[in-house]
């Protein structure tokens, strides 16, 4: 993620995308193949690199029609993201009740994704962002840009935590039937995905500093119900108040980070991309500590000051930028 900055600066978004798109689609039958623990590493070591690229190339590339459109348009790039997801998940996981072998499901998966990518290539921009000029494939993050990465890891760790424990933790302190605590997450990644669907209309009339004051408020406030509620619906309403909320934060953090001045914008794109997926990695893995410390309410709750931090934060951010 750090170097695809420059690499689509020197050979435009189109090349990054196609080349990194193309590379996700080869690899992923892979994983559905691979026959030992070193093929399987080997396998996912470069779907991640692949995906990694295409997610920071896509990015830049947002940002730029964004601002060249003169229109919120973030928000709903991030929910057909947050679509694609929920499609995919569900697409693989219905292909391979029906009894398909995963190799056809994942190769399925590779067709369509490189159908997609011819029907998109005339839309892709064959140019990166030029206020690189000769920079080195990585750059240290400097002012603001760390700053809004630090917010995206925090708000990311939310999405980890969701992604990874929200199951587990309401089976342990809910009671829930472990059959049913999967929903936990899918009211979160429905809630997320209609958010961001109609993120933009939302960014433009509260405006992105609202948003991300009162989205990281209403995500908080998702977290701790989920913790203190006295009855289970509660709990699966708190997951869903974490989706409404945390929807729009990021896409809001990238906008700011494709106008700020510090830095060339594909550079910070591709810093803060890296630091927010940090949430997702690392989070997910402090939480089990926390957990294992105290409890994994008391790690829920810390993340909820997390986005409360979020929340406060970030008007004085913009004050002083």
């Amino acid at each position: 993620m750090p170097i695809t900055g420059v690499l689509a600066s020197r050979f435009g978004c189109r090349a990054i995308i196609v080349s990194a798109s193309v590379a996700v689609a080869i690899v992923l039958p892979f994983l559905a193949i691979a026959d030992s623990v070193p093929a399987l590493a080997i396998a996912l070591a470069l779907f991640g690199a692949s995906v990694g690229t295409v997610d920071v190339a896509i990015n830049i590339q947002a940002v730029m029609v964004e601002k060249d459109s003169g229109r919120n348009m973030m928000s709903g790039f991030h929910g057909l993201f947050s679509l694609g997801g929920i499609a995919g998940a569900g697409g693989v996981s219905l292909l391979l009740g029906l009894g398909v072998s995963p190799l056809v499901a994942t190769l399925a998966v590779s067709a369509a994704l490189l159908a997609l990518l011819a029907y998109s290539f005339g839309g892709l921009l064959p140019y990166g962002n030029r206020e690189t000029g000769d920079t080195p494939l990585f750059v240290v993050p400097k002012g603001i840009v760390i700053f809004i990465g630090l917010l995206c890891f925090l708000v990311f760790l939310g999405e980890g935590a969701i992604l990874d424990w929200s199951a587990l933790f309401l089976i342990d302190t809910h009671a829930v039937d472990p059959a049913q605590a999967g929903f936990g997450y899918t009211m979160f990644a429905i809630a997320m995905t209609a958010g961001r669907l109609l993120g933009d209309r939302i960014v433009k009339a509260l405006g992105g500093m609202r948003v991300v004051i009162m989205g990281g408020l209403v995500a908080a406030a998702g977290f701790l119900l989920t913790v203190f509620a006295p009855a289970q619906p509660l709990a699966f309403i708190g997951f869903l108040l974490v989706g409404v909320g945390a929807s729009n934060i990021v896409p809001v953090l990238f906008t700011a980070t494709g106008n700020q001045t510090r830095m060339p914008a594909s550079l910070a794109i591709a810093a803060i991309t890296t630091l927010g997926y940090a949430g997702i990695l690392v989070g997910p893995a402090a939480i089990g500590f926390v957990a294992q410390q105290w409890s994994l309410s008391a790690a829920f709750v810390l993340v909820a000051l997390g986005l409360i931090f979020v929340a406060v934060s970030w008007p004085i951010t913009v004050r002083k930028r």
